[in-house]
């Protein structure tokens, strides 16, 4: 008899962290989005929400395991705080903000956690 995992919070947010990285990333549109998402934030188990992701490809460098294999991709981080970041996050959305950072001189692009409304300043690719 196999038993079957409870979704919890943490899986779910996960999940659809991935869903936010692959609307970013025009993978799916806004409709899709709120299908998978739905699917998600209504499933009980780990492998019902596991199936809002299971047909999409996969998402280099961004940590798309399926619930219970990896740690929130927030980890410890307060809510509505700022932090600068090597790269985006799963899900993060660019603003068209720029600022060159004082203590570096580099050019940081303003990201937007929709998650958690957080801003994070990501260093520009040659900036």
């Amino acid at each position: 008899m196999s038993s079957r995992s409870p979704a919890s919070d943490a899986d779910k947010d996960h999940l659809l962290g991935v869903l936010r990285e692959h609307y970013a990333r025009g993978t799916i549109e806004d409709a899709e989005l709120d299908r998978r998402s739905e699917i998600v934030l209504t499933a009980r188990f780990t492998d019902e929400a596991a199936s809002a992701i299971a047909d999409l490809p996969l998402l280099s460098g961004a940590g798309q395991a399926g619930p219970g294999l990896a740690a929130s991709p927030r980890g410890g981080r307060s809510r509505h705080r700022h932090a600068q970041a090597d790269h985006p996050g799963p899900g993060w959305v660019p603003t068209p903000e720029r600022f060159r950072d004082p203590a570096s001189r580099v050019i940081m692009r303003v990201w937007i956690d929709p998650a958690d409304d957080s801003r994070h300043y990501v260093p520009e690719p040659g900036g």
